[in-house]
């Protein structure tokens, strides 16, 4: 496998990140990154119109700041990656726009990449040599996916959540508990020095399934928090949430390494920078002698760094893309919809 060798800018505009980052080879020279969590909020969510008007303030100055990190000019670059799908069509169009402007302006190669292929492609990020095949889990806000891959561009979907994503569970259970947003972050913290133990709370799909269901568990914390009332103990119920969501999420992924014999596993996605999640799967594959894989947590959030090495990678094996690319709110990167 290769990787494109000269120096290409990437771009992700997909929710409430906008983010600029230069990738040469596996390195990720630069990668910026511009948050409007403080702006959402106030609103306990990303808000799609105030999103795509902040993508457009903050773009110029993110791919201004990400050259000057890496050293270069914009004559330098080689080729521009950028996410055109899947995400808020209005975010994603900023960063299309402006990679396509750049693209024509400089004559360099143009490629578009799926936002998930971008997550699976971030544990290339790490120095190390990355087997294939691998299994590995994308937990964000938006998606829950169990995956092979059996090649950089080769993947199967092997289970996916029937509803909720695992990141929508820890969003919906802190804002029922007055944690605010974005609630991943707020879930862990709160967490810290609770009792997991003292609110059971549902696990979902009982059974040898590969699959994952959280609607349940978001209903089951409202009615916790409704009955409990003032007596709820937050990080008590922090700690049952956060603990009801890994403890499922690492059962399936172990489970389903054991039946169909992979020996790496990967964790990616926003959720992978849950430190109870690393943890348990890292102990859960030292214990079956697995090798256990996770990029840096800045490259398991919403990145443009990921962009980069999904971008290299495609342009190093010939995948071009004309000046008719357009932003997409849905498209199936595993051949159904996930």
């Amino acid at each position: 496998m290769t990787f494109f060798t000269e120096p290409i800018l990437a771009i992700e505009s997909s929710c409430d990140e906008t983010s600029a980052a230069v990738v040469q080879g596996r390195e990720v020279r630069s990668n910026i990154i511009a948050s409007q969590i403080e702006m959402h909020q106030k609103w306990g969510g990303v808000v799609p119109e105030a999103a795509a008007r902040a993508h457009v303030e903050a773009i110029l100055p993110v791919i201004r700041e990400a050259l000057s990190a890496a050293g270069l000019q914009l004559g330098d670059l080689r080729g521009i990656a950028v996410t055109n799908r899947p995400g808020l069509v209005g975010a994603l169009s900023v960063g299309v726009t402006a990679a396509k402007a750049l693209a024509f302006s400089l004559g360099i190669p143009l490629v578009g990449v799926h936002h998930l292929e971008g997550h699976l492609m971030s544990v290339y990020g790490l120095p190390e040599e990355i087997p294939v095949p691998h299994l590995s889990l994308i937990a964000s806000g938006g998606h829950t996916e169990l995956v092979a891959v059996w090649a950089p561009g080769d993947y199967e979907l092997i289970g996916h959540t029937i509803d909720d994503a695992a990141g929508e569970a820890f969003d919906k259970g802190a804002r029922l508990m007055g944690l605010g947003y974005p609630g991943g972050r707020a879930i862990q913290q709160a967490a810290l020095g609770g009792n997991p133990k003292r609110y059971p709370l549902p696990r979902g799909l009982r059974g040898p399934t590969r699959d994952f269901s959280f609607s349940g568990l978001k209903t089951a914390v409202m009615r916790l928090v409704d009955t409990e009332g003032a007596a709820l103990s937050v990080p008590d119920a922090a700690a049952s949430l956060q603990e009801a969501i890994v403890s499922v999420l690492a059962e399936r992924v172990l489970r389903a390494a054991d039946e169909l014999g992979f020996e790496t596993v990967t964790l990616v996605g926003g959720v992978a920078a849950n430190v109870a999640l690393r943890e348990r799967l890292q102990a859960g594959c030292t214990q079956s002698g697995r090798r256990f894989l996770t990029p840096p947590i800045v490259l398991c959030t919403d990145n443009a760094g990921m962009i980069g090495l999904a971008g290299s990678f495609r342009l190093a094996r010939g995948d071009r893309d004309d000046f008719s690319l357009e932003a997409q709110a849905n498209d199936a990167l595993f051949g159904v919809d996930e």
